[in-house]
């Protein structure tokens, strides 16, 4: 019997050595985030220099220490147009619950470093509550934030509530500072059966500005699409952002090949996946492997958002520094 135990204890210490994940190099992570992003905008601009940069989350990262200090990292600030922010009054721990008061107040102070820098800050909570929605919208407007309530995460509706658009704007909209309000819907709804339903119902509203998905159920947009979608129902002007991640990869994407989810093929940037997000993976974002995926050739995605008329580019998982940082 204690034979038999411990030939089973072999077979599971084997087996999990098997299955050990491949080391992490240890780098600066949130340096080196920084300096993507940087890339990032210098390849984007090179091409046009008005191509709005905005990451989301990560906030820490304007200041050089990730601390809430004012040590301010000018390169990176010099590199981007604008921030995102999710779940700053809304959803943090829970969807449809009020942030902690002392969570708010923390990125707060980097969000306002922002605000005090020129950067426009976009805040995006999720809460389907009116009065939950509505506090987020006044909150954002009193700390000059330009707010969305998005009443799902899934992010793939356009809100009902409130029935006319909080700050609703008939002006021509060219710079981000003329934004006064914006929808994220980066996930096709299923009322949306093609990229026509999904660019009429976009077409009838009057959002200032709209983060959305390169592609449709697989298929890109073409440009005269793009082009389609960058004017509101009150005929004013709009930009049309593409959400882009750049700390995970995503096995939807043009890029992904099938044999990667084989350890024995998956290539050296590839780490593992997120089990909060299923088909999204970890990756180390510092690898010119993976950059080259992002942008700097005819092939990247960057190139591609570029190509296709996309005002700017809206970048996800800037986090990711973090989840290295932890390990």
């Amino acid at each position: 019997m204690i034979k038999t135990l411990v030939f089973v204890a072999g077979l599971v210490i084997l087996g999990l050595a098997s299955c050990k994940k491949k080391d992490v190099p240890q780098v600066d992570f949130a340096g080196e985030m920084r300096q993507f992003v940087i890339e990032i905008s210098a390849n984007a601009k090179a091409v046009n220099p008005e191509f709005l940069i905005i990451p989301q989350n990560g906030v820490e990262l304007v200041t050089n220490s990730t601390e809430e200090d004012t040590d301010i990292a000018t390169d990176y600030l010099a590199a981007i147009d604008g921030y995102g922010q999710e779940d700053l009054f809304y959803g943090y721990k829970r969807d449809d619950r009020p942030t902690p008061e002392i969570e708010t107040n923390r990125l707060l102070h980097y969000l306002r470093l922002l605000e005090d820098n020129d950067i426009e800050v976009l805040v995006t909570d999720y809460c389907k509550t009116t009065d939950y929605m509505d506090d987020s919208y006044v909150r954002s407007l009193a700390n000059n934030f330009i707010g969305f309530a998005a009443p799902e995460r899934n992010l793939s509706v356009i809100p009902t509530y409130p029935e006319t658009i909080y700050a609703e704007n008939a002006e021509d909209v060219s710079t981000l500072s003329q934004a006064k309000n914006f929808l994220y819907l980066i996930n096709k709804a299923k009322e949306y059966s093609d990229k026509g339903q999904f660019i009429d119902a976009v077409n009838a509203t009057n959002y200032d500005l709209i983060i959305m998905d390169r592609d449709f159920g697989g298929e890109q947009f073409t440009a005269a699409e793009i082009e389609s979608l960058k004017q509101k129902k009150n005929g004013g002007a709009r930009l049309v952002i593409a959400y882009m991640s750049i700390g995970e990869a995503e096995d939807y994407r043009s890029y992904w090949k099938k044999e990667w989810e084989k350890k024995k093929t998956e290539p050296s940037w590839l780490y593992d996946e997120n089990r909060k997000w299923r088909g999204n993976y970890k990756v180390f974002y510092w690898m010119p492997e993976w950059k080259a995926y992002i942008y700097g050739n005819e092939e990247a995605y960057l190139t591609s958002l570029l190509n296709l008329g996309f005002d700017g580019a809206y970048l996800d998982i800037i986090d990711a520094y973090e989840f290295y940082e932890e390990m």
